[in-house]
Order: C-alpha cells, then sequence, then structure tokens
C-alpha cells in the first residue's frame, strides 16, 4: 500500500492502522516525513505571505507616505514635527523624533507595528515586542532612500530567505513529530498491556506514527482557517491516543497457554 493510501485509511480505519505494525521501520519514518509535510502548510503560507506582503508595504510606505528622516549618529531626526503614524493593511508605522512615543505605546496602539523611535528600532509582531538601539548602526547613516534601497535588496533575497527558514520550519517541526511519536508510544505500551495484546514496543512505534494523523489533519485544517484550538496539545494527544487504543484492540489477543 503507497503512503498516500496509508494517509486515507488512517483518518477511518483503526484496523489498518493495526496492520501497519508488520511493514519496516524505514516506511515508517517516511510517512512521518509526509505528516509533518502537510502540518507546517499553514505557517509555511502565512509566513511566507505576511513576509512578502509585508515588506512590500513598508517599501511602499516608505518611499511615499513617511516623512523625510535621517538616522545619523545614533539619533533619529525627522522632518515631521509631530509624530507620524501610518496604518495600512493590519501594519502600523511609527515615525517619532520627539520622544513622545515609547515601545509601549506601539505595543498598546497596534497588534503589528514598526517605530522609528528617537534613539532605536522597534518592531512587534506574533513574537512580542523587540528593540535595537541605532547606536548599532556603528556610523552608518540612514535615510529614506536608503531604507527604501535596503528593502529592495531584502526583497529580492527572499528567493533565498523563504526556503532556509521552510526548510528550518520543516526540521524542527519533524524533530517534535518524532518525540511526539515516541511519548506516545510508551502510553500505547501500558494500553497494550491492560488490553492484553503482546505487542513489542517497535510495533506500537509504528502504529502510533499512523495514530497521529487524524489530529495532525485536524489542526492543519483549523491552522489553515487561523483559528485557534483551546487546549491543543491535550486535544492533539487525546485524539493520538484515542486512535491508538481503538488500532491495539483491532490486534489479537495474547494467548494464555
Amino acid at each position: 500500500m503507497n503512503i498516500f493510501k496509508q494517509f486515507l485509511r488512517s483518518l477511518y480505519s483503526p484496523k489498518d492502522i493495526a496492520g501497519f505494525r508488520f511493514q519496516g521501520m524505514g516506511k515508517t519514518v517516511l510517512y512521518i516525513f509526509f505528516l509533518t509535510l502537510i502540518a507546517i502548510l499553514p505557517s509555511a503560507y502565512h509566513f511566507t505571505t505576511a513576509l512578502t506582503e509585508g515588506a512590500e508595504t513598508i517599501r511602499e510606505k516608505v518611499t511615499t507616505e513617511m516623512p523625510a528622516f535621517e538616522i545619523k549618529e545614533g539619533i533619529l531626526d525627522s522632518q515631521s514635527e509631530e509624530p507620524a503614524i501610518i496604518t495600512k493593511d493590519g501594519l502600523t508605522i511609527f515615525v517619532d523624533d520627539t520622544g513622545k512615543v515609547s515601545k509601549e505605546d506601539i505595543q498598546a496602539k497596534s497588534t503589528s507595528g514598526i517605530g522609528l523611535l528617537r534613539t532605536e528600532f522597534v518592531f512587534y509582531g506574533p513574537g512580542g515586542l523587540q528593540s535595537y538601539p541605532y547606536s548599532m548602526l556603528n556610523g552608518m547613516e540612514i535615510t529614506n532612500k536608503t531604507l527604501a534601497e535596503m528593502l529592495d535588496s531584502f526583497n529580492s533575497m527572499l528567493v533565498i530567505i523563504v526556503p532556509i527558514f521552510l526548510l528550518v520550519l520543516f526540521g524542527i517541526s519533524a524533530a517534535v513529530q518524532f518525540i511526539e511519536v515516541t511519548l506516545l508510544a510508551f502510553f500505547g505500551m501500558l494500553v497494550k498491556t491492560l488490553l492484553g495484546r503482546n505487542l513489542p514496543y517497535g510495533m506500537i512505534w509504528k502504529m502510533t506514527a499512523y495514530s497521529i494523523t487524524l489530529p495532525t489533519v485536524f489542526f492543519t485544517i483549523m491552522g489553515s482557517l487561523n483559528t485557534p484550538v483551546r487546549g491543543g496539545h491535550l486535544v492533539d494527544w487525546f485524539a493520538a491516543l484515542l486512535v491508538l487504543f481503538l488500532a491495539i484492540k483491532e490486534t489479537p489477543q495474547q494467548r494464555n497457554d
């Protein structure tokens, strides 16, 4: 049975999952990589879209709407007498050389924001609030023009940045999947003892790899819809253990001769 048929059967058939315990370990490992690829699709899509659209939005704002500014010797100098606040597509850009806008203001007034403040650059997004002092520029001078040129260079590098990110994301996600399967398989050993099945750990591990198919697909769908699931890890493990329990029940009982 090829990997795609196994994927479909694993969504609804504990009996087929039980039968997969006899296959080679290599095929099971390949299946986990296949599930990992499916699981990261929403994150990969949202990241790529946000990065490309965000970079273009920032570049457009820098060249058309942001007041002229210069960062020199660690200090921002803007031609605007009042803080400039520009919002588009959920991104808010703050330009302020007066000191009126603080990092906390950016966090409070936006869900995703960038701040060119008097002495530091501030970014606020899903990863939290981060700031970098202009003193890190080591004497470099930044203006609207040079910033636009930097953004152009960044856009041209996206063809390199995005694949590297996706490769790292896949590697980390695959490692997490293998750890999850290994831990769940230990619980599977308890289940097989309670059910009186004579199954070695290797077989339980293979069955566990296919038992996580249903929760993986569920969370992939929810991720693609940007819909958070309360207690997601508990739901994930409960669903996987339930499927594993049903699969173990499909195996022959241990004989007591």
